[in-house]
């Protein structure tokens, strides 16, 4: 970022795109909003992705797995246990584990296409899939605190046990604009934000890049090699906040789903 301070003495100003660029016009004039979108067209397609590569990885169960089983079965059982296991607990994880595995890799797909040069586009850098995530989650893990508690569930996630009765006025509030209010958001926005943010610095510095080298500045042309330096750095640095979304993502899923289990507990 240092090369994009440099002066622009022989072509004008540097205009980095903004975040009208990140979001391509619509495939199809038809569709939700404002049409079909290239997004849209991914989402479905890492369903198709999804669903090929574990069918295929299932199709032949053998004792001694072959690579595409046994590729499968690691993923899988990362989700199961490293997740839904550690997290929900032995007792009731496994009825959550194929929502917790739909999830992971539903999102981790979807994220990885930003990392595709032909591609180059995450799905959750619109704020509307992730929105839509975390709200079926947000309902999920409500109606499993109601299922298992009854409505007493709700007395459970605001008035935390042993606080003495004078500072539940305060608290009570607090705990209701935590767990209801402030949590969904969080969950969706924190997703949306680090996709739409590392999407941004990408275009910016490959739009840098494109800037310095077309200047007649010999110094400026150079320059062009720090940006690309610093680009190359930030693409793999996003790449790997990509798979962490995921992993973040779920893993509160999860957390959320056992708070709601054991909300008798604490």
């Amino acid at each position: 970022m240092i090369a994009l301070a440099l002066p622009a003495q022989d072509s004008g100003e540097f205009n980095p795109p903004g975040i009208e660029q990140l979001h391509l016009p619509a495939i199809l004039p038809w569709g939700v909003a404002d049409g079909f979108s290239k997004q849209m067209l991914l989402v479905i397609l890492s369903v198709v992705i999804i669903a090929t590569f574990f069918l295929l990885a299932a199709r032949k169960q053998q004792l001694v797995p072959g690579k595409l089983q046994f590729a499968g079965e690691m993923a899988y059982g990362f989700v199961r246990n490293s997740i839904a296991k550690d997290i929900i607990g032995g007792k009731d994880f496994m009825k959550y584990v194929p929502l917790l595995f739909s999830l992971f890799f539903f999102i981790l797909v979807n994220n990885i296409y930003g990392a595709i040069p032909v591609i180059q586009l995450p799905s959750f850098s619109h704020v509307g899939g992730a929105y839509v995530l975390a709200g079926i989650v947000y309902v999920t893990w409500i109606a499993i605190g109601v299922k298992k508690n009854g409505i007493k569930y709700f007395k459970l996630a605001t008035v935390p046990s042993g606080v003495p009765f004078y500072i539940l006025p305060i608290v009570i509030p607090i705990e209701i604009i935590s767990n209801f209010l402030v949590r969904p958001v969080t969950h969706s926005l924190r997703l949306f934000a680090t996709m739409l943010a590392g999407h941004l610095i990408v275009m910016i510095a490959g739009s840098g890049i494109e800037f310095l080298v077309m200047q007649e500045n010999v110094l400026l042309k150079g320059a062009s090699v720090l940006v690309l330096g610093g680009s190359l750095a930030m693409y793999m640095l996003e790449a790997l906040i990509m798979a962490l979304q995921a992993y973040v993502f779920t893993l509160l899923t999860a957390i959320y789903i056992e708070g709601a289990l054991h909300a008798d507990s604490h």
